[in-house]
C-alpha cells in the first residue's frame, strides 16, 4: 500500500499546518495526553482547540481518506466481528466491511499505523482505511460491540 510512505507525519503537525491549532495548542493537548491517555485529537477536541470535522477534514484533504460519515451507516454484525471491541476503543476504529481479504475500518485517525498494523494482524486481512469522527465511531463502537463485552 504506496500510501504508508508518506505519512510519516503525525496528526498534530498537520493541524498546525493548516492552521487548525497552533504549537502552544499542541503542546498543551500533548500534556494533558501524557497526564489521561487517550488520542491527540480527542484531546485536542476536548480542549476545544478543533472540532471532530475539522480533523475528519485536514486528513482528508491532506491524504485523500475517504471520509465516511457513520450515523447512517449499518454494519454487518459478522464485519464487527472480525475486531475485538477492545480494540475498537483503544484505537476508537470500527471496521465497515470486507471484500475478499480487504478489510475497510472506519478511523478518527488514520495515521496511526500502528493500529492499522494491529488490526492487519488480528484480521490477517489488508486495510483500508476510511475517516470518520470520533463521536461517530463512538457511537458505532456502543451499537455493535455493547453485547460483546
Amino acid at each position: 500500500m504506496p500510501l504508508r510512505k508518506i505519512i510519516n507525519k503525525q496528526l498534530g503537525e498537520l493541524l498546525i499546518e493548516r492552521g487548525i491549532i497552533n504549537s502552544r495548542q499542541l503542546n498543551e493537548a500533548l500534556v494533558l495526553q501524557q497526564e489521561k491517555g487517550g488520542l491527540i485529537g480527542e484531546v485536542l477536541v476536548e480542549l476545544g482547540f478543533a472540532k471532530e470535522e475539522d480533523i475528519a477534514q485536514a486528513l482528508t484533504a491532506q491524504y485523500g481518506f475517504p471520509y465516511l460519515p457513520l450515523s447512517n451507516y449499518d454494519i454487518n454484525p459478522e464485519i464487527a466481528n472480525i475486531i475485538p471491541g477492545r480494540v475498537a476503543k483503544q484505537y476508537l476504529l470500527v471496521p465497515i466491511d470486507k471484500i475478499g481479504n480487504n478489510l475497510t475500518v472506519a478511523m478518527s485517525n488514520p495515521l496511526n499505523l500502528q493500529a492499522i498494523e494491529d488490526v492487519e494482524l488480528l484480521s490477517g486481512c489488508s486495510v483500508q482505511t476510511f475517516v470518520s469522527t470520533s463521536s461517530d465511531i463512538k457511537k458505532a463502537i456502543v451499537k455493535y460491540y455493547k453485547d460483546k463485552e
